[in-house]
């Protein structure tokens, strides 16, 4: 991983305008200091706001640039595209506080307050990490054995699961995920992704949701959770770190460095976000994201809390690795960025994310029984021979 991260330069020193940084790390840097932006020229807003876009982050670059003051100061052209992101983030965050109302009300006959998690979680609790953020659905924490129950009053409110889903589908995701499959509501079309635990039940670590919805807090909506300060930050890496696919990769790593830069402004959040990760079977990922957030986007971390999190780091090897895999995978995925071997990198960590999700044997009947049937896709979706 880079000693020097992208956008991050050195105490006291000042940043240097964005039009004469590498075209790799133009949104890194655009995100990291925006006031570098004010003579960008046209052909270099083209492509900043081309990769923001690919990434998923043009509404966060957007809202950037406006804190620092209203957007006139930037040429009319890229202004346009930014505030019509700034728009639709606007509407998301006020479908994501309507959707969490909903669910409040669904779910208030069981006794049971919604705790969100990811992207509706950083709305909820008004958190810098939501300054942007978009979304495709809302995810929700529930116990375990409250599942069926949950299911079954989010049905008599209008959410489905898709018909189509094939019964191997419905028992992959009922006996060995950590959720449900997505449930869509029927005149809303908004998507609850139903969780009861941060990974499969076929995972090699198992983070009890019984620690995390007793800790869970309070949020800014009347009814609703989310997550406390450490766990939400756990839970961001694990979701980053454990995925099999990095096409949000940038986005989510961005929200990570969001979240240490908020939570990290109390020291002693830094201490008890390690015993947290101990508690919870997670000390690797909280090793390998605070590496990725420091190296990659210049996070401020203590150096104690490097250390610390360093303790449960794997072998030199085995880390030179995942460092060359991190930095390739966690990039904007725009072309003019791609590093070399940055497809053998995400097809490693795709392999990675399965075999951390099922011990060998049942991963292996996985990869049969998907291979099987989508072969009898295709033969059934194939043109009749005349």
């Amino acid at each position: 991983m880079s000693r020097q991260p992208a956008g991050a330069m050195p105490s006291g020193e000042a940043a240097p305008p964005a039009a004469a940084v590498a075209d790799a790390v133009l949104l890194v840097h655009a995100l990291a200091h925006p006031e570098t932006l004010q003579r960008l020229p046209l052909p270099r807003w083209e492509l900043l706001l081309r990769q923001a876009r690919s990434a998923g982050l043009l509404a966060r670059l957007a809202a950037r640039l406006l804190e620092r003051g209203p957007l006139q100061a930037v040429p009319a052209a890229p202004r346009a595209h930014l505030d019509a992101a700034l728009l639709v983030a606007h509407a998301q965050h006020e479908e994501i506080r309507r959707e969490a109302a909903h669910l409040r009300r669904a779910l208030a006959p069981l006794g049971l307050q919604p705790v969100l998690l990811k992207g509706a979680a950083y709305v909820a609790a008004g958190l810098p990490a939501a300054q942007g953020r978009l979304f495709s659905d809302t995810d929700i924490l529930v116990p375990h054995a409250r599942v069926g129950d949950v299911e079954r009053q989010l049905t008599l409110h209008g959410w489905r699961m898709d018909p189509g889903l094939s019964a191997y589908d419905q028992h992959y995701y009922r006996q060995w995920m950590h959720e449900l499959p997505p449930m869509t509501h029927q005149r809303r079309f908004t998507v609850v992704d139903v969780h009861h635990a941060l990974l499969p039940r076929t995972a090699r670590q198992h983070p009890d949701t019984a620690l995390l919805l007793a800790a869970a807090c309070p949020s800014a909506l009347e009814g609703v959770r989310v997550l406390a300060p450490a766990d939400m930050v756990l839970h961001a890496m694990t979701h980053l770190l454990r995925n099999e696919e990095f096409s949000h990769g940038l986005r989510d790593l961005s929200d990570l460095d969001a979240l240490l830069r908020r939570f990290g402004a109390d020291a002693a959040f830094w201490p008890a976000l390690a015993a947290r990760a101990r508690e919870l079977a997670l000390a690797r990922e909280l090793h390998y994201g605070l590496r990725a957030a420091h190296g990659l986007l210049g996070t401020p971390v203590p150096a104690d809390a490097l250390q610390a999190a360093a303790q449960a780091a794997p072998g030199v090897a085995l880390q030179a690795l995942m460092d060359a895999l991190w930095s390739r995978a966690l990039r904007c995925p725009h072309p003019r960025t791609r590093l070399p071997f940055t497809g053998v990198a995400l097809a490693l960590l795709y392999l990675r994310a399965h075999w951390l999700r099922m011990p060998p044997g049942l991963l292996l009947r996985h990869a049969w029984v998907k291979t099987r049937l989508l072969w009898n896709k295709t033969d059934t979706q194939a043109p009749a021979r005349p």
